[in-house]
């Protein structure tokens, strides 16, 4: 079963330009995080191929051993470009049985659980698989309470859990994906992520959070 892993990468980004290159402190650039995770898990037989799928080649001095750059086309870096666009012609491009699709963006989830995703789908027991962050506490929608009751409310513990996906990774078989035409569908498997995993940066506010979390936190470890 053949399994491929890609990193879309976008250079001009709207929110944080450069975020996906930009380095932390220590000089480590963000990208590095979630191809080190991939490469680890190739190494381990987990993962076939990897690439970073961009169209712009100065992203190539920050790819690391393990790790080959495919061209995409420029009209995919259009701030209209959906992410099932960037999907679909990655996948037009490179057959696999079985899709990995990483973000950069989500620097900190761990090889285990990327890894976790991935076994489980190529078992033949699910059809895609993601990691998740568990929320069970008082939320709100249109000014109106969503999973509560005001005159009675749970202890948060109790609550009924919701997931919110997070950016790394998404796994799909290719034939989910021509299923559903989406990274998620199917029998469908979550991996439930730690605080630090689900740290996401879309804005500069979010890098300088990571940075400190990975100064502070990670590297200490």
């Amino acid at each position: 079963m053949k399994t491929v892993a890609f990193i879309p990468i976008k250079l001009n980004n709207e929110r944080t330009p450069g975020k996906n290159i930009k380095p932390f402190s220590d000089g480590t650039p963000l990208i590095s995080f979630v191809q080190q995770a991939l490469v680890d898990l190739k190494n381990q037989d987990v993962i076939d191929e990897i690439y970073c799928f961009c169209s712009r080649e100065e992203v190539i001095p920050y790819l690391i051993d393990g790790v080959t750059f495919l061209k995409r086309p420029k009209v995919l870096d259009r701030k209209e470009t959906k992410g099932t666009e960037i999907y679909e012609t990655f996948i037009e491009m490179v057959d696999a049985d079985v899709y990995v699709l990483a973000h950069a963006t989500s620097p900190f989830v761990s090889t285990e659980h990327i890894g976790e995703c991935i076994k489980n789908v190529q078992s033949g027991g699910y059809d895609s698989a993601f990691c998740a962050k568990k929320i069970q506490n008082f939320l709100w929608e249109d000014n109106k309470p969503f999973n509560f009751e005001l005159n009675n409310p749970l202890r948060t513990q109790d609550m009924k859990p919701i997931y919110m996906e997070l950016s790394t990774p998404y796994v799909f078989t290719k034939n989910s994906f021509e299923k559903y035409h989406s990274r998620s569908g199917g029998r469908l498997y979550i991996c439930e992520a730690s605080e630090i995993e689900a740290i996401d940066i879309d804005y500069p506010e979010d890098f300088n959070l990571a940075d400190v979390v990975y100064t502070n936190i990670l590297k200490e470890r």
